[in-house]
């Protein structure tokens, strides 16, 4: 058994196609959606977490290839160089996946690296610089 976080991204023209479910039906793989943007005539993004037998994982993967949907495997992190953060907390109502939180005590920003499902988000937003892409 295989699971991987994947971003795929969709051209316009396989917006309203089943992609999913074909991986489903066709490749007996499981999915959770952690973030989708799909927007008809638009390019669709979607973050997931894909698993099932290997075999059928690395079959799923090439359809999705063979279909056009470029597909970017999560294998770099979200970290926080804690030395640059100011604990502004700019951070923490704009992640999508509730991957950081205020500690009531301290009142200090708290990263939660294992909600973190790589959108950038918090690196575009960050005033201090102190998310970065790691590989």
């Amino acid at each position: 058994m295989i699971s991987k976080r994947i971003v795929l991204h969709f051209p316009h023209r396989l917006v309203d196609q089943p992609i999913v479910y074909r991986l489903v039906k066709d490749y007996d793989l499981n999915f959770n959606i952690l973030k989708a943007s799909v927007t008809p005539q638009e390019e669709g993004l979607m973050v997931l977490e894909l698993s099932g037998e290997e075999e059928n994982f690395k079959q799923g993967i090439a359809y999705l290839e063979r279909s056009g949907v470029k597909i970017q495997l999560l294998s770099e992190d979200i970290v926080r160089r804690d030395e640059k953060c100011t604990h502004c907390g700019v951070c923490v109502p704009i992640c999508p996946a509730g991957a950081f939180s205020i500690d009531p005590q301290s009142r200090k920003v708290v990263f939660h690296d294992d909600k973190c499902i790589a959108c950038e988000i918090c690196i575009k937003i960050c005033p201090a610089h102190a998310m970065e892409v790691y590989f």
